[in-house]
């Protein structure tokens, strides 16, 4: 009879906490609806009571925080919101799972991210780091950390942004101060953001140390966005070097990580693919690849593809014209922009070299009608060309003609060259002849 009594008072008390679970879960549920409706006080009301229905945390009470906390950010309550977060953050000590604590505390970080004062992310973003270090948790401290620096890097708050980047680079080191290749997947997510910073700041040198850094990292499997951002400011270093055979290798790979991660900036890639592609002069069409071709007819992408095909027939007046009717597509964009004067140099140039081709003499305001430039910028793209030893001639500026000769100063170096070594020998035989009598 007692061993009776004992089991039932047990099942009693078992059946007690599951109805009491039972309840509070039913309250959940009873103030999403609340919220769903647009009802919010009365949703804030039935989130709070589920946390003090409550007899301990649990993961109820963690997740009508987590919804408190959504519901004061977008109320614009902010003191109210951090108060709810930071109860929220004593559950991380162990009062749920690690993973149900840094699924919850990652969405609400890019939740909250979208808010336009730094300040309350700042203040969002170190009450987090200090709860995560309490709770030992090195995974999502480290997260918090790169959310921390996007924050900054998208700020121009560059100080911040190297400091925050070397705590975090620290902890990914060995004892002895060498980085730790078993990290490699956060060294590459470091780099991909150090990377933005020194593109932003056109430190040539620092960037091409760490792009080169990052590409020999082999141990990694980072997202496929991280290899899309260090393959874009790698294109753009190349650019800036001019070495656009390069920088065309590596938009194309920033394209296909973006591609695969479904990004947006998969568009700008390609841009910037045509661009480098139509500065190394190259005749091969880039959407000839599998990966491109889905996007040739992208509304963004088009008028890159009608500017190249203007640009490979050599047509000025279409090449101009493509770039008056896309403004928004082609010429806001800063980085486009800067090499659009490259571009226009090169058809330019490529149509005076045709122009001039059959004449010893013509008229410069007759190339400058033909170009549609004003004479002063003929003459100097004339004088860029004889300086480059592209064009053979000169320019008879009172006349306003350019006199073009067909031989070539290669032709006649190497033809001074002989008349020297002719004279030599002729010197030589002379002392020789002297010498002997």
């Amino acid at each position: 009879m007692d061993e009776d009594m004992e089991d039932y008072g047990f099942e009693y008390s078992d059946e007690d906490t599951e109805e009491e679970n039972v309840d509070i879960e039913n309250q959940y549920y009873h103030a999403k609806e609340s919220l769903e409706g647009g009802e919010h006080e009365d949703a804030l009301e039935g989130f709070a009571k589920v946390v003090d229905m409550q007899e301990e945390k649990q993961e109820w009470g963690f997740k009508a925080l987590k919804q408190i906390v959504k519901l004061r950010f977008k109320l614009n309550q902010h003191q109210e919101m951090m108060e709810a977060y930071g109860e929220m953050l004593t559950y991380v000590k162990g009062s749920v799972t690690r993973n149900d604590a840094e699924k919850k505390i990652n969405s609400l970080l890019d939740f909250v991210s979208t808010s336009n004062s730094t300040e309350v992310l700042q203040e969002f973003y170190d009450v987090t780091l200090r709860a995560l270090q309490e709770a030992k948790n090195d995974r999502l401290w480290f997260k918090t950390n790169l959310k921390l620096c996007s924050l900054y890097h998208k700020t121009k708050d560059f100080a911040r942004l190297t400091k925050t980047l070397k705590e975090l680079h620290r902890s990914c080191k060995r004892q002895d101060g060498t980085d730790d290749v078993k990290k490699g997947t956060q060294l590459l997510e470091i780099y991909a953001i150090e990377i933005q910073m020194y593109t932003e700041q056109k430190n040539n040198k620092k960037l091409k140390e760490l792009y080169h850094k990052a590409l020999a990292i082999k141990s990694a499997i980072p997202h496929p966005r991280i290899l899309g951002v260090i393959r874009e400011s790698g294109g753009k270093m190349h650019m800036s070097e001019r070495s656009f055979e390069s920088a065309a290798t590596d938009f194309f790979e920033a394209f296909k990580a973006y591609d695969e991660a479904a990004i947006g900036r998969r568009i700008q890639c390609l841009k910037y693919l045509v661009l480098a592609n139509m500065l190394m002069e190259s005749e091969v069409d880039p959407f000839d690849a599998q990966e491109a071709k889905p996007y040739k007819n992208d509304q963004e992408v088009l008028a890159m593809t009608n500017l190249i095909a203007a640009y490979q027939k050599n047509e000025i007046a279409e090449f101009e014209d493509v770039l008056r009717t896309n403004r928004t597509s082609i010429m806001d964009d800063p980085f486009i922009r800067d090499y659009i004067e490259d571009l226009l140099k090169n058809i330019r140039t490529q149509v005076l070299l045709r122009l001039i081709k059959p004449y010893t003499r013509i008229k410069i305001p007759f190339i400058s009608q033909e170009l549609n430039i004003p004479v002063n910028e003929v003459e100097h793209l004339l004088v860029s060309l004889i300086l480059d030893n592209r064009v053979f001639g000169q320019i008879d500026q009172v006349n306003q003609l350019l006199e073009v000769s067909h031989t070539t100063k290669e032709h006649d170096k190497y033809a001074q060259a002989n008349k020297w070594a002719q004279q030599l020998t002729s010197l030589n035989k002379a002392i020789v002849s002297k010498l002997r009598a």
